[in-house]
C-alpha cells in the first residue's frame, strides 16, 4: 500500500490540473463571449432610449426612434435598395459562385490556377482600390450609379466568399458516388442533380448566406457606386453618423440584430449551422 502512495498523489495533482486547465479555458471562453456581445447589448438596449442622444443603459424605455426610422422617407428609402441588392446579389452570386467553383474543383485547363487566383483576388484587393475600379468599368459601360451597377460591385466582393464555401464542400466530398452512379447508368447531368448537388447543398447554403451577409453590409465599394436614388442602408448609416448621431441608427441596428437572430434560428431549423458554416 505505501508503495501506492506516490502514484496515487501524482494521480491527484494530474487530475487537479486538468480541472484547473478545464476552469481557466471555460473562464477565458466566458470573456470572450463578453467581449463579443457587449457592443451589441450596448447598441440594442440604447435604442429605446428616449432622449436625443445614445443613452446606456436607459433610464426609460420608448419606441421613439424606431417610429423615426419607419417615418422617414430616407431611410425606408436605403432599406428598399438594399432588400433589391440582397434580391439580386444572392442568388447571381450563389450560382456563379457553385458553377465556378465545381468548374475549377472538375475541370482540367490550361490556366486554371491563374483564373482561381482571379476569381479569388476580392479578398486581397483593398476594397477602395476595388471600388475605383469598378466605378470606371460602370462609368463606361453606363451603368454608375444604378441600382444593377451597384448589385454588380456586390456580386464581385461576394463571389470569392460563395466560390470558398462550395468549394470546401467538393473537395470533402466522396468523388466515388459520382463514379458509381455514372456507372449504373446515370448521365453526368442527372448524376450532378441527384448525387453531387445533395451532397454540396451545405457548402451552396453557406455561400448564400455569406454573399448575403457581405452585400447588405458593403460599405466600401458601395460608396463609390451609389447615387442619390442607390442610397443602400449601410452607406445610409455611414453618411448619417458623419452628420448627426441620433439613437435612430441605434434603432436601426437593433432591427438588423433581430433579423440575424432570426436568420440563424432558421438556419439551425432547416440545415443546421454546423453544416451550413
Amino acid at each position: 500500500m505505501a508503495t501506492d502512495l506516490p502514484a496515487l498523489h501524482t494521480a491527484a495533482q494530474s487530475t487537479a490540473s486538468a480541472k484547473a486547465w478545464r476552469l481557466a479555458g471555460i473562464g477565458a471562453g466566458a470573456l470572450v463571449y463578453v467581449f463579443l456581445s457587449l457592443p451589441v447589448l450596448v447598441i440594442f438596449l440604447s435604442a429605446f432610449s428616449p432622449e436625443a442622444y445614445p443613452q446606456f443603459p436607459p433610464q426609460q424605455f420608448s419606441l421613439r426612434w424606431f417610429y423615426a426610422f419607419f417615418e422617414n422617407p430616407a431611410w425606408l428609402r436605403a432599406l428598399e435598395v438594399s432588400a433589391w441588392l440582397l434580391l439580386i446579389a444572392t442568388p447571381v452570386t450563389t450560382l456563379l459562385g457553385t458553377t465556378a467553383a465545381y468548374a475549377l474543383a472538375r475541370l482540367d485547363f490550361p490556366g486554371r490556377s491563374v483564373i482561381q487566383a482571379f476569381v479569388l483576388s476580392p479578398l486581397i484587393i483593398p476594397q477602395v482600390v476595388l471600388g475605383i475600379a469598378l466605378l470606371y468599368v460602370l462609368t463606361g459601360a453606363g451603368m454608375a450609379g444604378s441600382l444593377l451597377g451597384l448589385a454588380a460591385g456586390h456580386i464581385v466582393v461576394a463571389l470569392p466568399y460563395a466560390v470558398r464555401t462550395v468549394s470546401v464542400s467538393l473537395a470533402s466530398m466522396d468523388r466515388r458516388l459520382e463514379t458509381a452512379s455514372m456507372n449504373l447508368g446515370a448521365t453526368p447531368a442527372y448524376t450532378f442533380r441527384h448525387v453531387t448537388l445533395p451532397l454540396i447543398k451545405p457548402g451552396i447554403v453557406a455561400g448564400a448566406v455569406f454573399a448575403a451577409v457581405t452585400s447588405f453590409g458593403e460599405v466600401s465599394v458601395s460608396l463609390f457606386l451609389t447615387a442619390p436614388g442607390t442610397v443602400s442602408m449601410p452607406v445610409r448609416i455611414f453618411t448619417y453618423i458623419d452628420q448627426t448621431f441620433d439613437p435612430v441608427v441605434n434603432a436601426v441596428s437593433a432591427i438588423f440584430i433581430v433579423l440575424a437572430v432570426l436568420a440563424l434560428v432558421l438556419i439551425e431549423r432547416t440545415i443546421g449551422l454546423t453544416k451550413a458554416m
